[in-house]
């Protein structure tokens, strides 16, 4: 076992796989390799999530098969980061004896202070926050590593947001990543044209709730302005932003800049406005049907998915009738739905969970058959179309073929070409599943 070989696992959403690419460049100055195979790792980290109970139980579980690897290499460093570090702190330390460190979100980037104290036979608990500014603004991308992050293929992730103050009655988020605050604009944008210069042409920006941006006077619609025009960059995504904070100005802007792609992730969770009213989400179903019925009128071609909870508790039927509906509706080209989970320290935790788990599977089923049937008549509608792609990867099965996505980020194998990672090729879509595109390259590239 090499004595400077790390393993990570990553559990959850974009944001803890881009804290998962910083953990990566922090121990890569500290002279350590990645390694995707944990029996070989003298450092095993857990990077984790808490949003739903799921990915909760599989920490746990994972942390009890480590057990033996740790009786066979007591020189094993295993350290739990994230939010399940935040939220459980010193209780995994007491209930896991093969954990040698338990850090929160705030801490990756003191990673060799925490391995050097393990090696002198300390136990480390570090959940403290960063201190919380007056303006809420904070880099909290200390400004060493603003240069140097990671570049996977073509694209890179940057943190514009870090924490939430929205306190949905469901959501554990500002309890395990803390209050809101912003990043300078000028640190943000640092990061982006360093992360071009080394190859990406897509950049995804991240937050809790990234469109409730601001850095003293500058809100989201002018950094997003700003950054799409940074040179040599092809494509700009973001995620996720609260419907309580879009408006059709950003519409607008997605619509006449052709770097900012035609997708949006928009979650509305429940079709119920009483439900609504007791997540505390600060909108009504008309109002979010509003704005997408705006942004379809002015961009027909535009992608959206969405977040959405069965279950919530008194959900009725008819409250699910709601939910249904909406999903007819917008005709999402995705979604990621949920069985309601107790989480704790929300306020919902002090509801009763009185939907029966067999109704919320139940509930659950209906959903997902019908965004199946949306999702088969959405794509259906590619055939035959010209898209821009950008390649992402090589198709793993298929000789000369290409991965990549469009605009919209539907997923498309090319096939034939001479391309590369990083080309964005015009094509023609000639068939589709149920989730991907095949699509013959034109020879045209477009803005590459």
């Amino acid at each position: 076992m090499s004595s400077q070989k790390a393993y990570i696992q990553t559990f959850g959403c974009q944001m803890n796989e881009h804290d998962s690419f910083r953990m990566m460049e922090v121990l890569g100055r500290e002279g350590f390799e990645m390694t995707p195979d944990p029996d070989e790792a003298s450092l095993i980290l857990l990077n984790t999530c808490s949003v739903r109970e799921n990915p909760e139980n599989k920490v746990y579980s994972l942390l009890g098969r480590l057990r033996k690897l740790k009786a066979k290499h007591p020189d094993l460093i295993i350290g739990v980061g994230g939010c399940v570090a935040q939220q459980e702190g010193e209780t995994i330390l007491k209930r896991e004896k093969a954990v040698d460190m338990v850090f929160g979100p705030d801490n990756y980037f003191r990673l060799p202070e925490m391995i050097a104290s393990v090696r002198r036979g300390e136990r480390v608990l570090m959940t403290k926050w960063l201190p919380r500014t007056a303006n809420h603004v904070q880099n909290f991308v200390p400004e060493e590593w603003v240069e140097g992050g990671h570049v996977e293929g073509c694209k890179a992730y940057v943190s514009i947001t870090k924490g939430c103050d929205n306190f949905c009655t469901f959501c554990i988020v500002p309890f395990t990543r803390g209050r809101e605050v912003s990043r300078e604009v000028d640190n943000i944008l640092r990061e982006v044209r360093d992360l071009v210069s080394r190859g990406a042409k897509e950049i995804w920006l991240l937050g809790q709730n990234v469109n409730s941006y601001k850095a003293h006077e500058v809100g989201f619609y002018e950094l997003l302005d700003r950054v799409s025009q940074v040179e040599g960059l092809l494509r700009v995504r973001f995620t996720s932003p609260h419907p309580n904070d879009w408006n059709n100005c950003l519409s607008d802007l997605m619509a006449e800049r052709p770097a900012i792609c035609n997708q949006l992730h928009l979650p509305f969770q429940a079709g119920s406005d009483r439900i609504l009213a007791m997540m505390n989400r600060g909108h009504t179903i008309e109002e979010y049907l509003n704005k997408v019925r705006y942004m379809r009128a002015i961009n027909p071609g535009i992608e959206i998915s969405t977040d959405l909870i069965v279950g919530f508790p008194t959900e009725t039927d008819e409250d699910f009738e709601g939910t249904l509906r909406v999903v007819e509706e917008v005709g999402f080209s995705q979604i990621f739905p949920f069985k309601y989970s107790t989480r704790p320290n929300t306020k919902a935790a002090k509801m009763e969970d009185d939907v029966p788990r067999e109704v919320k599977e139940e509930r659950l089923a209906r959903v997902i058959e019908l965004q199946e049937r949306i999702t088969h008549e959405r794509t259906a509608h590619y055939v035959g179309t010209e898209q821009d792609v950008l390649i992402d990867s090589a198709n793993p099965r298929l000789r000369h073929a290409m991965n990549g996505r469009t605009d919209g980020f539907r997923p498309v194998t090319v096939r034939g070409g001479d391309l590369e990672i990083g080309d964005m090729v015009r094509v023609r879509i000639t068939s589709a599943n149920q989730h991907w595109l095949e699509a013959e390259p034109l020879g045209v590239h477009a803005g590459a």
